[in-house]
Formats: C-alpha cells, structure tokens, sequence
C-alpha cells in the first residue's frame, strides 16, 4: 500500500532539500544504535549515511521495487556492506523482523498517511527497549518546495502524541528545526517495564507550533 502523496521528484532535486547525515545525528542515531529500520528507503538518503553511521545492518524498506534497487545499487557503488533491501508493503504487513530487534527506526517524511499509529506501532514493536525513533517532516508551511497538502500535513505537535500515544518517550531537546523545510525528534522506547510518561507530562520539550 502506498502513501497518500508519496510520489518522488527526481533524485538530485529530492536530495537537495536535506543534509542527511547532519538529521541523523540531530535526531540521535549513534555508532551504538546497532540495526536500523529505514521505513521507506526511497532513493537510499538517509539509508546510506545510516549505514555510514553504524556497524549494524540498515534495513531499507520499500514497497516500490525500483527505490530498493536504487537504494541498494548506491550501496553497492559506495562500498556499503551492511545494507539490506527489501520489497515490503510495511504499512498492511509489517517490516517481517522480529520483536525487539532494531536499535533505531526512521520515519521520515511519511506520518501523513491515514493511520500513523499503525507505523508508530511497529516501530515500536521491532525497537528493543532503549532502541530510538527519529521522526521526519515537511514544516507545517504551504511556501516548502515540496510535501503534502497542508490538510494532511502534520504539525509538530501531533507527531509527538501520536508517538507518546504508542508508548513512545520525548527525548530531550524535543521538537527541533531542520532547516531549510524540515522540523523532526527523537524519541525512546522505555525499557521494559517503565512506563512513557504522559504527553502532558513532556510539554516543557514541546514548542508551539
């Protein structure tokens, strides 16, 4: 199943709007991170600088053949040993990995779609306790070169309940400015047995907006 308003301007045009590597690590993916889940891989923009970052495996889904073989061609040209791809509708069947086995999942630029709880709910499922999410999106701002229509494009604060509501803990510094188009945040899975706490309870990490 596609995302609604998914579609992808041309490769150098889509990878001029971010400085990836520079995203990764500001929503806090680490070399200790281990496996990576890159839900929806596209051109590879932020698989392959995942998999610069750690020594884990990155695992590249998508449910277009041609963005996998994309992703993993590019891997393969730059020397990239521990990238995976695979052809996988995420959205009706899940990522297919086990139970707690990624340290770091990427929902990038794909909340718009109709039921995001159902991505936040395998993110967490396939995070072990500690493991992290980075969320991704267009700025809630009609003038951005790209993203979907400001009726479907989600603010800030809802992405944050919407991973708080799937159990998710807000990470210090909260919601950050991504410039020039993109505002993101990292989140945790609690360890086993800790309870997130409340998404009143994180409002000092949550700006207007």
């Amino acid at each position: 199943m596609k995302i609604r308003e998914s579609g992808m301007p041309d490769q150098g045009v889509w990878e001029g709007f971010f400085t990836p590597e520079a995203v990764l690590r500001a929503l806090g993916l680490t070399r200790a991170a281990g496996d990576v889940v890159d839900f929806g891989c596209g051109y590879g923009t932020f698989t392959l600088p995942a998999a610069r970052i750690t020594p884990g495996t990155v695992h590249a889904l998508d449910v277009e053949p041609a963005m996998v073989e994309r992703t993993l061609a590019r891997a393969r040209a730059a020397g990239l040993t521990n990238v995976v791809g695979r052809v996988r509708d995420f959205v009706e069947h899940g990522t297919g990995l086990p139970d707690g086995s990624a340290g770091y999942a990427m929902l990038f630029n794909i909340l718009h779609f109709e039921r995001p709880e159902v991505l936040l709910r395998e993110a967490f499922r396939v995070l072990a306790p500690g493991g992290r999410l980075g969320i991704l999106h267009w700025n809630p701002d009609p003038s951005t070169p790209r993203g979907p229509p400001m009726e479907i494009r989600p603010r800030p604060k809802e992405c944050a309940a919407w991973a708080q509501d799937a159990g998710f803990r807000m990470l210090p510094p909260g919601i950050v400015d991504l410039p020039p188009y993109h505002y993101g945040m990292a989140l945790e899975r609690p360890a086993d047995g800790e309870i997130a706490p409340q998404a009143e309870e994180e409002a000092r990490y949550i700006p207007e907006g």
